[in-house]
């Protein structure tokens, strides 16, 4: 590969490599021959340009949350220096760079009274966030993330830069929010904010012996649940070790996780039922900062390996097939298995003002199932991975893209998108990108069932 010199970069032989290629998942982290250290756009500009002129592929990292399918060669193009966040209170908006983390995100806002419509955890980097959908806390009473981004700065393969908006390229900014990074390398982007500094919520945990009356009652309470109410149940067997709370340690326990934006005594009228459907191991609901509002979901805050998938469930999801799934990745499942059901609805089934790329709105609730691979045999992960999706396959209508941890098939691709959208999607893979230069993360080939396989 020929010397570069219009941007900061690292070969394999170079102190820092590995660290700068390991981001938070260690499940097969990038392997490229370059890795390049951007600080600015123009870096950004010049790796794609360097990239293309050599045919390489082009894999793009902040924090390394969301890996799907890694580069094994080619250009790993690291953005975790470009941090930059600018907030305008009068417009309610905020302009974040490409490294920027939600945490950081929500710290600018909050002195002006803002939160940003981000995720469960502060330490995720907020474009990729954004660009495979974006769903968080507020987002039954304000939709996805993706549906308030204003503008997006990316440089496309051509190696140029571009300030995309509705206005001035429809289909680009249409497939950027919801195509993720096959399209381009996003420097910046400009997105909405709202006025809740803080909101009621917080868990609800019940013991293993209360798990199949309170999955029948939180089924049955979510169909009658305003927009502003946020929910979701958790259940895993925790580990045994110090960062754990006491009263979970080596225990399996379902935890309801709640996020409410009214009034916090409307919070506790709504909330009554859950707590009557049995005694409770710990009830933390209160009023709190929205700069604490990754305390509802408490999300390892620690890099491990994982693979997982993010199915997208029928409305008419039934109590029984419910319970058949959580005594799969229960204390029985060979494995430490995560399962989560997140309640959907509200504004998220809605087509924004301006439409994107983002599918799967008419699906009721979201399956996340993540399973940590450190010393775990591959055949067991594959198995109980397996077996969910099997008892969840009658009511399975999707998938989302940013809770799948390891890729996608060229069939489970196709399921991620209404079929005329990804046909839509791969046309402008075709125009923007005819080299398919990006063709790593969760790709889109240029034609049909030829996307890079999963990952496992």
């Amino acid at each position: 590969m020929d010397e570069i010199s219009e941007f900061p970069a690292l070969r394999p032989a170079d102190e820092g490599y590995d660290a700068e290629r390991t981001g938070f998942q260690l499940h097969g982290p990038h392997r490229p021959d370059l890795i390049v250290t951007a600080e600015s756009p123009d870096h950004v500009r010049a790796a794609v340009a360097h990239a293309r002129a050599h045919g390489l592929p082009v894999a793009v990292q902040a924090t390394g949350h969301g890996v799907g399918v890694t580069a094994d060669g080619g250009v790993l193009i690291s953005t975790r220096r470009m941090t930059d966040v600018r907030i305008d209170p009068q417009a309610r908006s905020a302009y974040i760079a490409a490294g920027a983390t939600w945490g950081q995100v929500i710290e600018a806002a909050a002195p002006h009274g803002l939160a940003p419509l981000s995720g469960s955890a502060p330490s995720v980097g907020a474009i990729g966030y954004t660009l495979g959908g974006g769903l968080g806390a507020l987002s039954r009473q304000y939709g996805y993330a993706a549906d308030h981004v204003t503008a997006l700065d990316v440089v496309t393969a051509d190696g140029e830069p571009r300030h995309v908006t509705a206005e001035s390229d429809p289909d680009l900014f249409w497939a950027l929010r919801g195509g993720r990074d096959n399209f381009g390398i996003v420097t910046g982007m400009e997105i909405g904010l709202f006025p809740h500094p803080e909101i009621y919520g917080g868990t609800l945990a019940f013991a293993a012996e209360h798990v199949d009356a309170v999955l029948a009652g939180y089924l049955e309470w979510t169909r009658t649940l305003p927009d502003e109410l946020m929910s979701a149940v958790s259940m895993m067997v925790h580990p045994d070790v110090p960062f754990v709370e006491e009263e979970f340690r080596g225990r399996y326990v379902l935890q309801v996780k709640l996020a409410y934006t009214g009034p916090a005594d409307e919070g506790e009228r709504l909330v009554a039922p859950l707590r009557a459907l049995a005694p409770t191991l710990a009830d933390d609901l209160r009023v709190l900062p929205f700069t604490d509002s990754h305390t509802v979901f408490k999300d390892p805050p620690f890099p491990h390996g994982y693979v997982g998938d993010g199915l997208l469930i029928d409305a008419a999801l039934d109590v029984t097939t419910l319970q058949t799934v959580a005594k799969q990745a229960g204390p029985e499942a060979p494995t430490m298995t995560v399962l989560q059901l997140r309640h959907l609805g509200g504004a998220q089934a809605r087509t924004p003002a301006v439409p994107n790329a983002v599918a799967g709105r008419d699906a009721g609730y979201l399956l996340s199932v993540v399973l940590p691979v450190d010393g775990v045999p591959a055949e067991t992960v594959t198995e109980v991975l397996g077996g969910i999706r099997r008892t969840m396959a009658p009511l399975t209508t999707g998938r989302a893209l940013n809770f799948v941890f390891g890729g996608l098939s060229g069939a489970e691709l196709s399921e991620a998108y209404a079929p005329a959208d990804l046909e839509r999607l791969r046309s402008l893979k075709g125009s923007y990108d005819p080299e398919n230069t990006f063709r790593l993360g969760q790709p889109l080939a240029l034609t049909p069932g030829a996307d890079a396989p999963a990952r496992g």
